[in-house]
């Protein structure tokens, strides 16, 4: 391609709105151009480092997975057989949804699980057509409430997603791993420091689910990990252990008056103890979506004072116990302030204890009349504790489960954080990093194959279950992540592999007969040897094109310049910045040892 006949336009500044070094190289090099929020239209030369990161991500799926093209409206229908269509346009609201002219209510799909089932359900008829697997790679559409960081979180975007059908647990989890390492090969590939972490479901649910996550300061996601790599994990799915809070400074049970305490901090300052010997307790209500209507369920969860909640496992925690309150879609679960409450007198915000009455919501028809309580398992171990004492103002010191207090249902529901120790290890310490998902693979069991009916006929012709898994990669995502964590304070740097060109061909002086002789020659034989070249034959100074070339990207850059006199040109490689001076006649083979 000849940079003077293409869309080659390059900018001094980036967008005002362009918040990561990542998007502000895309779109001060022309990759982007940002059409509205979340919105962005990807030019020549990000079509180009797609096409190859699509190329490279077949070339790892040939023999794994077949390539197919859902559609990406979805009826109605189908989500509300798997049960998400409330979950994605009502509790997550990212489902954009349209109408057709008969009324008929359409998805524009943000993830393809219901599709999948059904179609490959109706193909599928005995075990012997299983194990069956597809991918495709395409658009999907989320309405993100606040898109950033340029195609990190968009609303438009290019992903691969897969989904493979089993006959048993066992088949699938084998597939699972399968899958999982041609995700490993596709990043190491690119040169990404990735790390593959244990990581929460989500809405699209089932039994486990890894995510593959590229270290990076801009990262939006926080990784828990030890030292030794045996434990690495999602924040939001993390565990470990508190660190020892120490000997309680608590002898007897007393009951204390603590005034303006509205806070663990303040109530551990007024009680002269460590946050460790507290144990806090927080409202929250959790609204289901019912045929009659919403219904909200009280919670209240119970948390050492130095710990926070996790609202992912707290989530997950109420969704398990949904059939209490006559199950639903899980819609939200807010924390409950003085706004939630009619009447405020009835719960002493502040000085809330584990065994909290429900009759002080005894006076509110809109909730569930008793409260669902969860304990975490730092807070069940502590003794002698101070926690409230139901009464504004008040606080109870030298408590203990069993005897002063009732011990509510123990489960997970604490933020892990840097310092915890390792379960696998006590002399492992979690330790803390910023990364950017691209990648999560799932076991979903026959959460949607049994939703729509999905099963095969067994070896002795009855009916049996079909077990199901899914796993995305996002593609545009990806490109960023490599913009983000190559890039460097002159432009992109892009690897081999996906680069938009191997090379660019830099014309000095174009006003130089055998300088742009030279490039004409290099730049066809270049190109009849597979080497993927730009020519930039701009009338440019030669600042504007080596400042363009740093933005571009590209692994090497060739000079035309004076050494040609001497019958040579100097290649630089973009990544190290390191020149070398070969001979005319030796480029092409030069560049092609390089780039294999």
């Amino acid at each position: 391609m000849r940079a003077s006949k293409g869309l080659f336009v390059t900018w001094r500044d980036a967008p005002s709105d362009a918040d990561t070094r990542g998007i502000q190289a895309l779109s001060r090099a022309g990759f982007v151009r940002k059409v509205g929020a979340g919105l962005y239209a990807h030019l020549p030369l990000m079509t180009r480092v797609l096409a190859r990161l699509e190329a490279l991500i077949r070339a790892e799926l040939d023999g794994i997975s077949q390539e197919v093209d859902f559609p990406l409206l979805h009826p109605q229908a189908l989500w509300e057989q798997s049960g998400r269509w409330d979950a994605y346009t009502r509790a997550e609201g990212i489902m954009f949804t349209v109408t057709d002219r008969a009324g008929r209510a359409h998805a524009l799909g943000p993830t393809h699980e219901e599709v999948a089932a059904s179609v490959v359900g109706d193909l599928a008829r005995s075990y012997r057509d299983l194990p069956v697997s597809v991918y495709q790679i395409g658009r999907k559409f989320r309405d993100e409430l606040r898109p950033r960081a340029g195609l990190l979180r968009t609303r438009e975007f290019v992903m691969k997603d897969a989904y493979s059908f089993h006959s048993s647990p066992e088949n699938l989890a084998a597939d699972f791993e399968v899958m999982a390492g041609a995700y490993g090969r596709i990043l190491t590939r690119l040169g990404m420091p990735w790390r593959a972490v244990e990581a929460d479901s989500g809405s699209i649910g089932g039994t486990g689910s890894r995510e593959f996550v590229i270290l990076a300061d801009v990262g939006e996601d926080e990784v828990l990990s030890t030292p030794d790599g045996h434990y690495a994990a999602n924040a939001e799915r993390a565990v470990g252990r508190a660190p020892d809070a120490g000997a309680s400074p608590f002898t007897h049970v007393e009951r204390r008056s603590t005034p303006g305490t509205a806070t663990a901090e303040a109530a551990c300052h007024a009680l002269g103890c460590g946050p460790g010997h507290l144990v806090k307790n927080v409202l929250l209500v959790a609204t289901f979506a019912q045929p009659d209507g919403n219904h909200h369920v009280p919670v209240l969860v119970s948390v050492r004072g130095d710990d926070s909640v996790n609202a992912v496992k707290v989530w997950n925690a109420v969704q398990e116990r949904a059939q209490r309150y006559g199950g639903g879609t899980l819609l939200s679960v807010d924390t409950a302030g003085p706004d939630t409450w009619a009447d405020v007198d009835t719960v002493p915000l502040g000085s809330v204890a584990p065994d909290l009455s429900d009759d002080v919501i005894a006076h509110r028809a809109d909730l569930h009349p008793a409260f669902l309580r969860l304990c975490d398992h730092e807070a069940a171990a502590l003794r002698d504790f101070a926690t409230g004492a139901n009464e504004t103002g008040w606080h109870i010191t030298g408590a203990n489960w069993g005897v002063q207090l009732p011990l509510p249902e123990v489960v997970d529901v604490r933020q892990a954080r840097t310092g915890d120790t390792s379960l696998h290890d006590p002399g492992q310490l979690l330790q803390s990093a910023r990364a950017i998902e691209v990648g999560h693979v799932f076991q979903l069991g026959t959460r949607y194959t049994e939703a729509l009916g999905f099963t095969v006929t067994g070896p002795d012709g009855t009916p049996q279950p079909v077990f199901m898994g899914c796993y995305g990669l996002g593609v545009t995502r990806l490109v960023q992540a490599v913009a983000e964590v190559m890039g460097d304070d002159r432009g992109l740097v892009w690897p081999d592999a996906i680069a938009p060109y191997h090379a660019v061909l830099t014309v000095v002086d174009m006003t130089d007969t055998a300088q742009v002789q030279t490039a004409e020659r290099l730049y066809t034989d270049l190109r009849a040897a597979g080497v993927d070249v730009l020519l930039d034959d701009r009338t440019e100074r030669p600042g504007v094109k080596f400042t363009d070339a740093d933005l571009w990207g590209m692994p090497w850059r060739v000079t035309i310049g004076r050494a040609l006199e001497r019958g040579e040109v100097e290649v630089r490689e973009r990544r190290t910045g390191e020149v070398t001076t070969v001979g005319v006649a030796d480029v092409v083979a030069w560049l092609r040892r390089r780039i294999g």
